[in-house]
């Protein structure tokens, strides 16, 4: 079951949102994020958060259009991030597929807490940003159509083994090690990547 989560920061065009939620069955807005999920012309099924950034923003009379038990407020001063509760709503629902969509620019304590959740498990399996399109790969075969660049990150416990088709510098002989990373290599149509071990994740430049 598909479950997507809308967070703060830049989020893609309106029509590739559409398409990352098409067949989703829950969709979250953690915060800011219920900008983003309206400006894609999409209603969550939940808003979560604390609403600090909506209420800087002056969009606190968005909520008004939703039901009062489909809003979960937390208080600032919390364990977790908004993100982190809308995803675990998401599991808790039963969701095995999770899209994060939002989170680009800002701040870079951000970015890394972000990065983070996919060290875990369970983890997103796709996070959408205004620039990038990140997936996290675990064993089988990821196929996609790209031109330009893509980088590639262990995460997770290791140990880590790929293998490439259709990337400029194959991934087939590199030895994987915790903080190691390819950043820049260059795909020109449909690539391929085999994990044999570990997991993965794959940056695509929009």
């Amino acid at each position: 079951m598909k479950g997507v989560v809308f967070i703060g920061g830049n989020a893609p065009k309106s029509s590739v949102s559409r398409k990352a939620v098409k067949n989703a069955r829950i969709i979250v807005a953690a915060d800011a994020g219920l900008i983003a999920a309206e400006e894609a012309g999409l209603q969550p099924d939940w808003i979560m958060g604390d609403m600090d950034s909506l209420d800087t923003r002056g969009a606190m009379a968005r909520l008004h259009n939703y039901r009062c038990d489909r809003i979960l407020r937390y208080p600032m001063d919390k364990d977790y991030t908004d993100t982190e509760l809308a995803l675990s709503l998401l599991w808790d629902k039963g969701c095995d597929e999770t899209i994060i969509i939002g989170g680009g620019g800002g701040r870079i304590d951000h970015i890394f807490a972000l990065h983070a959740l996919f060290e875990r498990e369970p983890c997103p399996n796709q996070w959408l940003t205004d620039k990038e399109d990140i997936f996290c790969l675990k064993e089988g075969v990821f196929s996609c159509e790209a031109r330009g660049l893509v980088s590639v990150f262990p995460v997770g416990q290791g140990p880590w083994q790929a293998k490439s088709e259709g990337l400029k510098w194959p991934l087939d002989h590199v030895v994987w090690r915790r903080g190691f990373f390819g950043i820049s290599n260059v795909a020109d149509g449909l690539f391929s990547i085999s994990v044999m071990y570990g997991k993965f994740l794959v940056v695509i430049v929009r």
